[in-house]
């Protein structure tokens, strides 16, 4: 199975390091969510993978292979970096055509991609013409058109409409089960969490984490249950005689803090407690990910500060 490594890998621009000492696998059979704040080196790393930019020291192949050596490199790499990069005076089929026939693709593969990408009704309308959402399918397009084993698509849902992104969520989560690599570049924490099965997070060019989806939530969370009761006064009574910190929350439900639904439950049950409602609660992938990557964001606004509003005499 293909793979993409990267192995110590640096990349500095003058006397910014962009790329620092950066080394992961990302592996098949799964999408893998790559994350990390503006400037973080996402962006320039997979450059380098693509082979459209140098490294400082350090190595980026797939395959075991650096990009520039792989014969013909769009059956083994389908990339999406700028979706507004094709030519707007071709239509979409001529667009797609072009490279299949410049890269000895069948051209059966042009169709087939338009399809699977629903572009099929406006193949033949120029591409000027194209909505940023229907841009991105045709960048979707054109990654796919070789049937690589390796997918890098960066910011894929940009510009797509909710069935659009639907698409794009089924569509990766596909890709990795038919044993295909898929690095996807996002901002979005609820859509990632939503497709991948892995993550790999940078911060400032340095890996910050290398881990399952659903550990790196894990974590990041603090244990906390959520709960509804119809005699709240003697659960409150029991849990806080066992230590648990017990709090109402606005809407009525019990919120116990440092404990799982599962203990929960079973003091419930052992005291004879009707349970209506209960719920453990972690933290989302965007919760986690800001615990993690605050430090390192190079771009923050500052916290806004409290405006003085003046009244007429």
């Amino acid at each position: 199975m293909t793979s993409i490594d990267v192995e110590d890998l640096t990349k500095e621009y003058g006397g910014t390091r962009a790329v620092d000492r950066l080394t992961c696998s990302i592996g098949p059979g799964r999408v893998t969510g790559f994350l990390g704040p503006n400037g973080a080196g996402k962006s320039t790393t997979m450059r380098l993978v693509l082979g459209l930019d140098h490294p400082t020291s350090g190595t980026a192949t797939v395959d075991g292979r650096p990009y520039a050596a792989i014969h013909e490199p769009l059956r083994t790499v389908g990339a999406l970096l700028d979706a507004q990069a094709a030519h707007g005076s071709r239509t979409a089929h001529d667009q797609l055509r072009f490279l299949a026939v410049s890269n000895r693709l069948p051209t059966r593969r042009v169709d087939e991609v338009l399809q699977d990408t629903g572009l099929a009704p406006v193949a033949h309308r120029r591409i000027r013409t194209f909505s940023i959402g229907m841009r991105q399918r045709l960048g979707i397009a054109t990654a796919l058109l070789g049937d690589p084993p390796v997918l890098m698509l960066d910011e894929p849902t940009n510009g797509l409409d909710p069935e659009g992104i639907v698409w794009i969520r089924h569509l990766l989560r596909r890709l990795a089960r038919e044993g295909r690599t898929v690095l996807v570049s996002s901002h979005l924490m609820n859509e990632t969490a939503a497709f991948a099965d892995h993550l790999v997070v940078l911060g400032r060019g340095r890996l910050l984490a290398d881990i399952p989806t659903r550990d790196f939530i894990e974590q990041h969370s603090h244990a906390r249950v959520r709960m509804r009761t119809s005699d709240p006064a003697r659960l409150r009574a029991t849990l806080l005689a066992q230590g648990h910190t017990v709090a109402e929350d606005d809407d009525g439900r019990w919120v116990v803090e440092g404990a799982t639904a599962e203990q929960v439950g079973a003091v419930a049950a052992r005291e004879g407690i009707p349970v209506l409602e209960l719920t453990d609660e972690r933290a989302s992938l965007e919760q986690a990910y800001f615990a993690l990557t605050t430090a390192e964001t190079e771009f923050a606004a500052a916290a806004p500060t409290s405006a003085t509003v003046q009244q007429e005499a």
